[in-house]
């Protein structure tokens, strides 16, 4: 089983979601960068059940990005992944880090988020920040047009 770190990369409107026990935050229109690792059991597996999630959108929420793949007012644009045995994700959340959300996606690690905000597409920011870290880094494009 293949394991690694991930960016998923959404497009939103400017909104409010109550996202568990962060309570509810509001978002500025434009782009957010979740970093997250797929270290675990089921390695990189993890990114089908988000990419699934985004489309059913009637799953009950289980992680703090689950609010925002359930939500409408975001749209999962992309992933970009790469293979790995190393636990890089703080890493590079902090190499990305601009604009974060604080407190979301990290409650297990010191980082202050791992969900960062950009006005604009990030892909080639984050292509670079994922070369410089680790392996040669996969892009898959997801079809979601809520936004």
């Amino acid at each position: 089983m293949d394991k690694g770190v991930y960016c998923l990369v959404f497009e939103n409107h400017e909104c409010t979601v109550r996202v568990g026990a962060l309570g509810n935050l509001t978002f500025r229109a434009g782009w957010h960068i979740y970093v997250g690792s797929a270290l675990g059991s089921g390695g990189l597996k993890r990114l089908g059940r988000h990419i699934s999630l985004a489309h059913l959108r009637d799953k009950q929420p289980k992680w703090h990005v689950d609010y925002l793949l359930t939500n409408p007012g975001f749209s999962l644009r992309y992933a970009i992944f790469a293979v790995t045995q190393e636990r890089c994700e703080c890493r590079l959340a902090q190499a990305l880090s601009d604009s974060g959300i604080p407190g979301f996606g990290c409650s297990d690690c010191s980082c202050s988020s791992h969900l960062l905000f950009r006005q604009h597409d990030p892909k080639e920011e984050i292509l670079t920040a994922f070369r410089e870290l680790t392996s040669d880094p996969v892009i898959k494009t997801i079809i979601n047009p809520q936004v």
